[in-house]
């Protein structure tokens, strides 16, 4: 201490570096680290310095399994792959590489999804498609197996039996009936003169079953029901058509002969199972019914007194 009163003390000071993984070590002779100078980052412009890149061997995100397609049709396999830098797609059916062309297209959509598309599929296009992914990181592949059906051999329809011209009294039921067979199963369409038959209502109905039997059934005929009907028959492989004519006659009312109840001769058809109370669907339908089992109500005549 001074007379002044002041005191004074001296000392030594050191600084030790520190970064972000902690505490540098210090020197062996117990002088202070040197600290060695930073390296430049990517963007100082020293192309002689190395960069450290990142790379992701690819993997698939999304991918089919097997498939069966029809012969004929379209084809689609469609996967999405990641990967960095971006893989690239390779496509091979039994081992051999698929070339582009009118009908194997390969497309990558915005999304990121990569598709084959084959179209129109043939025999030739069925087997073991392997698809492989390649970057510098590696590769990664999947497989399926495409199965291609034998396409349907179509055939266009034919009827077997065809409409025939009818009469029936006014106020009776009377049906139009036809068989038409074709592959596939032909689509039926009705018509009286130029007015198509769209729908079934309680008076004028539509059958037809399984083995191309069709039928008009018509219940209490009039004479606004007379005219010409023609029925088609499509399907892929084609159209046909036949035409018959129905007519509507007065009833005669005239005083009955004796009080025993006439009744309808059965028919051979099997939609002979007609009624006052109109056409018995179930039993017309059925081929193992008799049409000669058939009851018939006493509120028919004899054909051939109409």
């Amino acid at each position: 201490m001074s007379v002044t009163g002041r005191v004074s003390c001296t000392g030594r000071l050191m600084v030790q570096a520190v970064n972000q993984r902690g505490r540098s070590p210090r020197s062996p002779s117990g002088h202070p680290h040197v600290r060695r100078p930073r390296s430049r980052s990517r963007d100082s412009g020293d192309e002689n310095e190395p960069i450290q890149e990142r790379f992701f061997r690819p993997h698939f995100l999304q991918a089919p399994g097997d498939l069966t397609v029809q012969e004929g049709k379209l084809c689609r396999m469609d996967c999405k792959v990641s990967g960095l830098p971006t893989p690239d797609l390779t496509w091979q059916l039994d081992g051999k590489p698929i070339r582009p062309d009118s009908a194997h297209k390969m497309l990558v959509r915005e999304n990121g999804v990569h598709s084959l598309i084959i179209e129109p599929v043939a025999s030739r296009d069925a087997g073991i498609y392997t698809c492989i992914a390649t970057n510098r990181a590696g590769q990664n592949s999947f497989s399926l197996e495409l199965v291609v059906a034998a396409k349907e051999a179509h055939k266009p329809p034919v009827f077997i039996e065809k409409l025939q011209n009818t009469g029936v009294a006014d106020g009776y039921p009377v049906r139009l009936e036809c068989r038409v067979l074709g592959v596939p199963p032909p689509q039926i369409f009705w018509k009286k003169e130029n007015e198509s038959l769209t729908h079934s209502t309680d008076r004028v109905s539509m059958h037809q079953d399984n083995h191309g039997y069709i039928c008009l059934l018509i219940q209490g005929a009039t004479k606004e029901d007379a005219g010409w009907y023609t029925v088609s028959a499509k399907n892929e492989a084609g159209i046909v058509s036949c035409t018959a004519r129905l007519d509507v006659y007065t009833q005669w009312h005239q005083q009955p002969q004796s009080t025993k109840p006439k009744k309808v001769r059965p028919s051979a058809s099997r939609y002979a199972a007609l009624s006052d109370q109109g056409l018995d669907i179930k039993a017309a339908f059925q081929p193992e019914a008799n049409p000669s089992h058939l009851t018939l109500n006493s509120g028919l005549v004899e054909s051939e007194d109409l």
